[in-house]
């Protein structure tokens, strides 16, 4: 068969246009793929739910990829070793109450699911902001990547959603950017601010981020790392499954939300 560059690119565009047309109405808009957002993507997408994923980066995957200082293996506990094995991601016990997983076969595989199970994901798209509505953050303001990275001055989309996720990690990019153009809005916080992320102590930065996963807004959630920065939780470090519960469980709250 004689191949025709015209025909190649002619399929690109159609069907990347098709399925971006396809996710501008959702039921959640999640902001950052890494562990979070990757596994309340797939979660809600299990549930029937209409997600998508926009992620700034080439790749997804987050600080899973590097696993601790960049010797790919990842530790997650026993209530996180569930949902692995739910994903068909191999563990190996490591003493008692711990395990372990290839980074890049967890993080591999955890983007499989998710796009298999109907979570359309995005990469390098930039949500330089949201929408808001009588009160309610009912949507993400998005350009390329490269054009905010370049600074060019180009009007940038807009994609709907019943509910936003900040997925974004330590950056807690969606949030921050919520606060600064919606003064006086507040957060569901002590001080109605984001408290910042402290340093690290794993025990209680696994608990409390798994704690502080929900809604911070109308409309407005937080999983992962963006909850530990927003409630001033402690880092954890290398040890994976918060992040992971927090996925799960923030996809039943929206879920349940959703009706």
């Amino acid at each position: 068969m004689a191949l025709d560059e015209v025909i190649i690119t002619r399929a690109i565009v159609e069907r990347f246009s098709e399925k971006f047309l396809n996710n501008l109405d959702l039921d959640v808009a999640i902001v950052g793929g890494g562990v979070s957002g990757l596994l309340a993507g797939w979660r809600l997408a299990q549930k029937g739910r209409k997600v998508a994923i926009f992620e700034r980066k080439l790749s997804i995957g987050g600080g899973m990829w590097g696993g601790g200082m960049m010797f790919n293996e990842i530790v997650v506990q026993d209530e996180a070793k569930r949902l692995l094995d739910e994903l068909g991601i191999t563990t190996r016990p490591y003493g008692d109450g711990y395990h372990t997983a290839d980074s890049i076969e967890a993080t591999t595989t955890l983007a499989s699911k998710c796009v298999k199970a109907g979570c359309a994901i995005f990469n390098l798209i930039h949500v330089e902001d949201v929408m808001v509505r009588e009160g309610t953050v009912c949507g993400l303001v998005i350009l390329w990547t490269a054009t905010n990275m370049a600074g060019l001055h180009v009007d940038p989309m807009t994609i709907r959603a019943k509910h936003v996720v900040d997925a974004t990690g330590h950056d807690v990019d969606v949030v921050k950017v919520f606060l600064r153009k919606n003064q006086p809005a507040a957060l569901f916080t002590e001080t109605g601010g984001i408290l910042g992320e402290r340093s690290m102590w794993a025990e209680v930065g696994e608990a409390g981020t798994i704690k502080h996963t929900g809604e911070i807004y109308p409309g407005l959630w937080v999983a992962g790392m963006a909850a530990t920065a927003v409630y001033g939780v402690n880092r954890m470090g290398p040890i994976f499954g918060g992040m992971i519960i927090s996925g799960d469980k923030i996809a039943g709250l929206l879920h349940e939300k959703l009706g």
